[in-house]
């Protein structure tokens, strides 16, 4: 149903997405590291859902709605960028801490583990653009069945980033380790994580709706 080609544009755009520092990345590994790997994981569950949220509306006509409803687009944009924006200053403020640094925080349960999982992803109004103006590239109208085939290359997107973000969850705690030893380390990369999301937010701020990056 789908070519070699869409299969491999996609895996590629995928993984540029989860291999960049972003919400969903920040707030697994917050998890992981206070609370173990089971919370890690249930946390991730709630950002796959996010995923499928997104997935279904896109595929079944989001992409409509921003374009009849501009406003709409506006507004889940800069809740999106805002959202960056707050975790780039808690990274950067003075005394701020990384996201690989061990701490005491009040433990969440696994409804609240889960809602905040799939909460932080659907602030991501990225991941929404990207199913309306990405996937939509690599469908073959000649094929026919252009909805399944939306689902499929979806489902590749979301298992890609479920495979890479499970493996960061169950090396979160390694990881933390690594660079307490290391503090010099240890702010470096808040450092570049911080200025990472800060960039998001500006560049997700400025964004063009999808009206505009279609003319």
């Amino acid at each position: 149903m789908i070519g070699m080609n869409a299969f491999l544009g996609v895996v590629v755009v995928s993984l540029g997405m989860v291999l960049t520092p972003g919400p969903n990345m920040m707030y697994l590994v917050s998890r992981s590291i206070t609370q173990g790997r089971r919370a890690g994981t249930i946390s991730l569950a709630g950002v796959a859902v996010g995923f499928l949220v997104y997935l279904s509306a896109a595929n079944l006509g989001l992409s409509l709605v921003f374009l009849a409803v501009p406003q709409l687009y506006v507004a889940v944009k800069l809740a999106g960028a805002a959202y960056l924006a707050w975790l780039a200053w808690k990274a950067l403020k003075p005394g701020g801490v990384s996201a690989f640094t061990q701490q005491e925080l009040t433990p969440d349960s696994p409804r609240r583990l889960f809602s905040m999982g799939m909460l932080t992803n659907l602030l991501n109004p990225k991941v929404a653009i990207m199913y309306v103006s990405l996937i939509p590239q690599f469908i073959d109208p000649a094929s026919g069945h252009t909805l399944m085939q939306g689902f499929v290359l979806g489902g590749i997107q979301i298992s890609i980033s479920l495979g890479v973000n499970l493996a960061i969850v169950m090396a979160a705690g390694t990881i933390a380790l690594f660079l307490a030893r290391r503090p010099t380390w240890l702010r470096i990369q808040r450092y570049v994580m911080g200025t990472v999301l800060g960039a998001l937010a500006l560049h997700l701020a400025t964004d063009r709706a999808p009206s505009a990056a279609a003319s």
